[in-house]
C-alpha cells in the first residue's frame, strides 16, 4: 500500500481509513494483541537476571559494578557478584548499564481534530520498549470537561499497556466540580500534574482567568501546573491571515504560528505563575523566544522547568516547504517545528542546565489521517512521533557530540522526570529497592531510523533516514527482558499504572516564601477618619 496520496484522495480515504504500516504489521499477532513467542506471550525467562561488568550510570555517580534483579526489583549492585545457576546472566562488558527512560510527555489513542493518534497503549508501549523507554507519562483529557469521566476513559484504554505508566491531566474549563474533581485526581487516582492549554481556540484552550484559578488549585494540592505555551488567540488570527493570503498547505502551519507568539505565553504564563507563587512546567519548548523566557525566570529564582522534544531538539522547518502534501503534513505539530538554529539553541539550553529534560509528545496520525487537511493547514491533525527514537538521538546528539556527559544524559532522559513527579528513587536509578527498569546501551553501536523498521503503526516518521552511534541493544522492564537481540517480547495488559503522589521537591519552601511574602506587605494600614 503506498504512503503517498492518491489523485483521487476519497478514495485513498476510504482505503486507508485504518493504516498499519505494512512493514511492522506481521510482528503484530493475528488479534494485534502482542509480540514474540510462543504466541505472542512474554518470554518465559527466570525472573533472576545478573547483569554483568557494565558501566552503571546513575545522574550523580558512575561505576563498573554488576547489576542483580530478581522479582522486578534491583537488588545488589557491586563488582563480582555470585550467583547460581537458575540466573540469566547478560554480559555489559564495555556497555553502559542506565535507568530505563522515563518520556514525561505523549498522546496514546487521543483522541483530537477529529481523529484518534495511531498508537495505543499497546503499540506505543512496544515502540517505546524498543527504544529504550521504559516509563512514560500521558495526558488524560477529560470527556466534556469531566476529569472523572476522562480518567475512566483513559483507564479503559491503559487495559492493553505493555509498560508502566503514569497520568497528567488536562483541565479545559472550570467550575466548582472541575475544582472538587481535581482533588479526587490526586488524593485517589495518583495524578500529580495539570496541563492547561492556551492555544486551540475553540476547543481546548483556557483563558487567564481559568489559568490563575487552575494555578491557585494547583497550589493548595502540592500538584505541578503545566502549560502549552502559545498564544491562542494571535494564532487563530494568524491562521486567518494565511488563509487569506491563499497559503493552504503544511508551511501555513509555522507562518501562522511564529516563535514570538510562544515566547509572549511561556512570559505570561511564567509570570502569573509567579504571581501564585507556585512551580511551573513548561511543555515542549520549541523556540529560542520561549527558552529566553526560561532562563530568566529561573536566573530570577523562579522554579520553572522546561522540556524540549526530541523533534525540537534534532529537526529544522525545511520540510515543511516539500512539493509533497505528505511528507511536508507528517511534520506538523504544535508549537511547531522552528527554522534552522533554534535546534542548536535548545541543545545549548539542555546542556547548561536552562532546560531540565526531554520529551517527545509523542502524538501520531497516519498519512490518511494527515491527508483530512489537504485543502486547509488547519485541519491537518497536529503531532509527530519520537516514543521509539528519543533515547537514541539524545544519545547521539548530545553525548556523542560532547555536549553532556553520560550521567547528564541519565539524569535528562529518566531521572529529572522521576524527580519532578515524584518517584525517585524508585524510578530514574540504579539503586538497590529501585524498580528494574533497566537498559544496556552499547555507545560503539549505531542505529537507523526508519518507518520500515520502526514498531509504531505509523507509516511514515520524521526522523526517516537519520543515523548515529549509541544503540539501546537490551531493554528490562519490571525485571522481564522484553528487548533483546532486535525481538520484542511483551503482551498486553502486563504493565502496570504507577501512582504519583503530590509535593515533589519543586514545592519545597513554598510555605517559608509566602509566609516572607505576606509579611512583607506591611498592610493593611490602620488609619483613621479626619472629622475635620
Amino acid at each position: 500500500m503506498e504512503s503517498r496520496l492518491a489523485v483521487n484522495l476519497s478514495l485513498t480515504l476510504l482505503l486507508l481509513s485504518i493504516f498499519v504500516s505494512p512493514a511492522v504489521s506481521d510482528q503484530f499477532c493475528e488479534a494485534g494483541v502482542g509480540y514474540g513467542e510462543p504466541a505472542c506471550g512474554v518470554s518465559e525467562g527466570s525472573s533472576k537476571i545478573l547483569i554483568k561488568g557494565g558501566t552503571v550510570v546513575n545522574a550523580h555517580h558512575q561505576e563498573v559494578a554488576d547489576v542483580y534483579v530478581e522479582d522486578g526489583k534491583i537488588v545488589a549492585v557491586k563488582p563480582n557478584i555470585k550467583v547460581g545457576d537458575d540466573v540469566t546472566v547478560l554480559d555489559a562488558t564495555g556497555k553502559y548499564v542506565m535507568p530505563g527512560g522515563i518520556d514525561p510527555h505523549t498522546h496514546l489513542a487521543m483522541d483530537f481534530m477529529g481523529s484518534q493518534t495511531i498508537d495505543d497503549f499497546f503499540s506505543g508501549q512496544a515502540a517505546a520498549l524498543a527504544g529504550g523507554t521504559t516509563m512514560h507519562i500521558d495526558f488524560v483529557i477529560p470527556v466534556k470537561g469531566s476529569l472523572i469521566a476522562g480518567i475512566e476513559a483513559y483507564e479503559k484504554k491503559a487495559m492493553q499497556s505493555c509498560m508502566d505508566y503514569g497520568f497528567h491531566m488536562a483541565i479545559t474549563k472550570w467550575d466548582d466540580d472541575v475544582s472538587r474533581e481535581m482533588e479526587v485526581m490526586v488524593n485517589e487516582k495518583g495524578i500529580n500534574s495539570f496541563k492547561f492549554f492556551m492555544a486551540y481556540k475553540g476547543a481546548l484552550m483556557i483563558n487567564d482567568e481559568l489559568l490563575l484559578q487552575g494555578f491557585k488549585k494547583c497550589k493548595s494540592l502540592g500538584a505541578l501546573s503545566m502549560v502549552h505555551a502559545e498564544n491562542g488567540d494571535a494564532v487563530f488570527e494568524g491562521q486567518n491571515s494565511m488563509i487569506e493570503l491563499g497559503i493552504t498547505g503544511p508551511e501555513g502551519h509555522a507562518l501562522s504560528r511564529p516563535a514570538v507568539l510562544e515566547g509572549e505565553a511561556t512570559a505570561r504564563a511564567i509570570r502569573l505563575a509567579g504571581f501564585v507563587n507556585t512551580p511551573l512546567y513548561v511543555v515542549h519548548v520549541m523556540s529560542i523566544d520561549a527558552m529566553e523566557e526560561i532562563a530568566k525566570a529561573r536566573q530570577s529564582g523562579q522554579r520553572v522547568i522546561g522540556e524540549p522534544v526530541v523533534s525540537g531538539l534534532v529537526l529544522d522547518d525545511s520540510k515543511l516547504w516539500d512539493p509533497d502534501f505528505i511528507t511536508a503534513a507528517k511534520y506538523v505539530m504544535s508549537p511547531p517545528i522552528r527554522a534552522a538554529g533554534h535546534d542548536k539553541a535548545l541543545q545549548a539550553a539542555l546542556s547548561t542546565g536552562i532546560l531540565q529534560l526531554v520529551g517527545t509528545d509523542h502524538c501520531p496520525f497516519n498519512s490518511t489521517q494527515k491527508s483530512l487537511g489537504i485543502d486547509d493547514f488547519r485541519k491537518i491533525p497536529n503531532g509527530v512521533n519520537g516514543i521509539e527514537e528519543r533515547m537514541h538521538l539524545v544519545w547521539d546528539t548530545m553525548v556523542e557530540s560532547g555536549k553532556i556527559s553520560v550521567s547528564d544524559y541519565v539524569r535528562i532522559t529518566s531521572t529529572e522526570g522521576a524527580r519532578i513527579f515524584n518517584i525517585y528513587p524508585r524510578k530514574g536509578a540504579i539503586l538497590v529497592g529501585s524498580d528494574a527498569d533497566i537498559i544496556i546501551l552499547n555507545p560503539n553501536s549505531s542505529f537507523e531510523i526508519s518507518a520500515r523498521s520502526h514498531h509504531s503503526r505509523l507509516d511514515t516518521n520524521v526522523f526517516e533516514g537519520k543515523r548515529g552511534k549509541g544503540k539501546v541493544e537490551v531493554t528490562i522492564a519490571g525485571g522481564r527482558i522484553v528487548w533483546i537481540n532486535g525481538e520484542l517480547k511483551v503482551a498486553p495488559g502486563s504493565g502496570k499504572y504507577v501512582k504519583m503522589p503530590p509535593f515533589s521537591y519543586l514545592f519545597g519552601g513554598m510555605d517559608k516564601a509566602d509566609a516572607a511574602y505576606l509579611s512583607s506587605l506591611r498592610a493593611p494600614v490602620k488609619r483613621q477618619i479626619s472629622t475635620a
